[in-house]
């Protein structure tokens, strides 16, 4: 049997967290759960808002429908700390419902890893605020953040 790995991999220095975050912005803002899901341990156990989900299949469907009613998705992650097999994000999301409400949704989440670099544990905290279109400032064409578009430091988020 295969042994799967998502590299890097834990214990974790600066330059490896900063890698793995940028890994799952980009992956992220592809939008496709399937892809995403293979990240996570097939055991994986998030907690997300209010929902507690467990397993690679339950996440693929959590994903699907967040991208299906969160529109024109657009996120951006930061490193904030990191340890051994664990790592601190806080992050910025825009995106529109289908009544076009544009919302900017603000969070963090503690990741945890296995050896394999897969993440066995997910825990977000995550609230939204109603923007006008015109205040948004994630704004770019293609699939991810271009390299050199500002970090959320640097856009005052």
């Amino acid at each position: 049997m295969k042994i799967e790995s998502r590299p890097p991999f834990p214990p974790f220095d600066v330059d490896s967290a900063a890698i793995k975050v940028r890994k799952a912005e980009d992956a992220w803002n592809r939008k496709t759960p399937s892809a995403v899901a293979l990240a996570y341990s097939p055991e994986s156990q998030w907690r997300n808002r209010s929902a507690f989900i467990q397993g690679r299949a339950e996440i693929e469907a959590f994903l699907a429908n967040k991208w299906a009613t969160e529109l024109e998705y657009r996120l951006c992650k930061e490193l904030w700390a990191y340890t051994d097999n664990r790592i601190a994000v806080r992050f910025a999301y825009e995106w529109h419902d289908t009544n076009g409400q544009w919302y900017r949704s603000y969070g963090n989440e503690n990741w945890q890893f296995n050896q394999q670099g897969l993440m066995e544990l997910r825990i977000a905290s995550i609230n939204d605020v109603a923007i006008d279109k015109s205040d948004r400032t994630l704004i770019w064409t293609d699939d991810v953040r271009p390299e050199d578009y500002p970090s959320l430091s640097e856009l005052g988020l």
